[in-house]
């Protein structure tokens, strides 16, 4: 997908409405403060990804989704990789659990000290499974519907089972239109769709 991009955190684009999350590499989590000082580093990545794009037309070139139905791509403004950039800026990680393409890019910026690793910070993966496990269970208003109908950024209106890989995290707001289902059958009359 081509188009000019909107930035929504440091390492996920919005193109034509769709979120692109960049493959391979893992930036602060919205909220999330980093070394001594506490600095923002979540606004300071999303703003060096806002300088790499700059109002330029981003490619994004993908084969598949994450558990969130956001496409996971390579993003190109020209020839400059977006991914391996902002790993080399120092503003996001490999996200080695996933890809070992950014490492050599991580060294680099580590011993550097640019970026995060110049004040110090927890790594995002960690920083977010802190916050999920101080989140209480999100309980279904009737223990017989525990389908969860999410609707995504995009629009796309996705149904969870329990079953499913990151059910838990799903959350569930009713004042955005997202809805609680007692089966598959019924969630697919009401539109929604099954996670990928």
């Amino acid at each position: 997908m081509t188009g000019v991009a909107k930035v929504s955190d440091g390492d996920t684009l919005v193109i034509a409405g769709e979120r692109v999350r960049l493959f391979g590499i893992d930036a602060p989590e919205h909220g999330q403060r980093c070394g001594p000082a506490r600095t923002p580093c979540d606004i300071e990545a999303s703003e060096a990804l806002r300088r790499l794009t700059a109002g330029n037309r981003v490619t994004c070139n993908w084969r598949e989704r994450d558990r969130y139905d956001r496409p996971l791509g390579t993003c190109r403004v020209g020839k400059r990789d977006l991914n391996a950039a902002m790993v080399a800026q120092g503003w996001a990680i490999a996200y080695r659990r996933y890809s070992e393409a950014y490492v050599r890019e991580e060294a680099t910026a580590r011993a550097a000290q640019l970026g995060l690793w110049r004040t110090g910070f927890e790594p995002p993966e960690a920083y977010r499974a802190s916050k999920r496990q101080a989140l209480p269970p999100q309980v279904p208003p009737r223990a017989d519907c525990p389908i969860k109908g999410n609707i995504a950024t995009s629009g796309a209106r996705i149904y969870h089972l329990p079953s499913a890989q990151g059910y838990d995290q799903v959350r569930i707001n009713l004042g955005e239109g997202e809805r609680w289902f007692c089966s598959a059958s019924e969630a697919e009359a009401a539109g929604w769709r099954p996670r990928r």
